[in-house]
């Protein structure tokens, strides 16, 4: 066995392979997942808007290239872990876009700086500022700060125009940061259902980042960079004519909390589902349920219940029945699935599942072409 691979390995190339793996296996559809990348580079091109994609989710270096070969100007990072598994892969210009605060970690990121082209850090607290001066001086290297500005998520960020002009002001007179710019992203608008609702509320925190804009230009410090939104306001945040680059994560995978809302004003979406978790049937001894090999280990489930996908089944819905298992419940009067019967499922979250495992099986059509690692797992 390849144990870099796994134990699917030996069902790369071989035709019908996709339905012989072991189970619960992540699936990626190759074909769908590159015309995702695709048509959201044209759609910021045509935008005449940045794209630096979001591996929070994805969390592959492999990923990662593809959406810069198409286009993108860099990747942002959840955490400094990620950072440095996406730069190990030689992925450039990537932005952390959550602060690196404590002292072993400001370690970590000088050195990772030292090492990785066009690196950018968030910061929106002042004693944070000081320390990452202090570790700019003492290893002799500029680094290159963005300062996050709190558009209604509550979570991290300054929390007013002035605390975050003053953090601008603090950073452009150390010797040892660059003052690069302002990150707003507003998360919690993502999954807005209605489109009209979702441009209503981004439109009012554009508003406000206009604010921070204007008092910014007007003490001498605009931003070269301002970054935000997502793949839930992908053709929103064009408009507000604030934003020099766009942060959307999810578009190359979809999953069921995106596919259910109205993606565009006329409510379809240009992007498909591409990431889905095989399974196979373990027990079948109750008519219209069947019992898969996939549970709370498998499956992200803050969002809701994973959705079947394959085969098709009426009426067919899914309950977590353990760690390890789940229950299909389905008319058994229009099918029946057997033990050893193979059911995929649209993930409900994709971010957070992606994390639960260790490869992507990467198919095209029913063949096993390739299996990637996911990179920056746990990081």
């Amino acid at each position: 066995m390849n144990m870099t691979l796994g134990p699917n390995a030996k069902f790369i190339g071989v035709k019908g392979g996709r339905r012989q793996l072991n189970t619960p296996a992540l699936l990626l559809d190759l074909d769908v997942m590159d015309r995702n990348i695709a048509t959201m580079a044209a759609h910021a091109k045509k935008a005449g808007i940045n794209l630096r994609p979001h591996s929070k989710g994805g969390k592959s270096i492999e990923i990662a290239r593809r959406q810069v070969a198409a286009g993108a100007i860099g990747i942002c990072c959840a955490t400094l872990g990620e950072a440095e598994a996406l730069a190990a892969g030689g992925i450039e210009n990537l932005l952390i876009t959550s602060p690196v605060v404590t002292p072993a970690m400001i370690d970590r990121l000088m050195a990772l700086n030292g090492r990785s082209r066009g690196l950018l850090v968030v910061a929106d607290n002042p004693d944070n500022v000081e320390a990452l001066a202090q570790a700019g001086a003492a290893t002799g290297q500029s680094l290159a700060l963005v300062v996050e500005f709190d558009v209604g998520q509550g979570r991290t960020g300054t929390t007013s125009v002035e605390a975050a002009a003053a953090l601008a002001r603090r950073i452009k007179s150390s010797a040892h940061l660059r003052y690069a710019g302002v990150q707003a992203y507003y998360g919690h608008l993502q999954h807005i259902q209605a489109h009209a609702d979702r441009k209503a509320a981004a439109a009012t925190q554009m508003a406000r980042v206009k604010a921070l804009l204007d008092h910014l230009k007007a003490e001498g410090l605009s931003p070269a960079i301002v970054t935000g939104g997502g793949t839930g306001t992908f053709d929103i945040d064009p408009d507000g004519h604030v934003y020099t680059e766009v942060q959307a994560g999810s578009y190359p995978f979809m999953d069921r909390e995106y596919l259910e809302i109205a993606m565009t004003a006329g409510g379809s979406s240009p992007f498909a589902a591409a990431l889905f978790v095989q399974t196979s049937v373990v027990s079948a001894n109750r008519e219209g349920l069947a019992i898969v090999n996939a549970g709370y280990k498998s499956f992200a489930t803050e969002g809701g219940p994973p959705v079947v996908t394959r085969p098709e089944l009426a009426n067919a819905s899914y309950r977590l029945m353990g760690d390890e298992h789940g229950g299909v419940a389905y008319d058994a009067k229009s099918a029946r699935l057997a033990i050893g019967d193979v059911v995929e499922f649209l993930t409900p979250h994709c971010d957070p599942t992606i994390n639960l495992y260790d490869r992507y099986h990467c198919v095209r059509g029913d063949m096993l072409v390739e299996i990637w690692p996911v990179d920056a797992r746990g990081r």
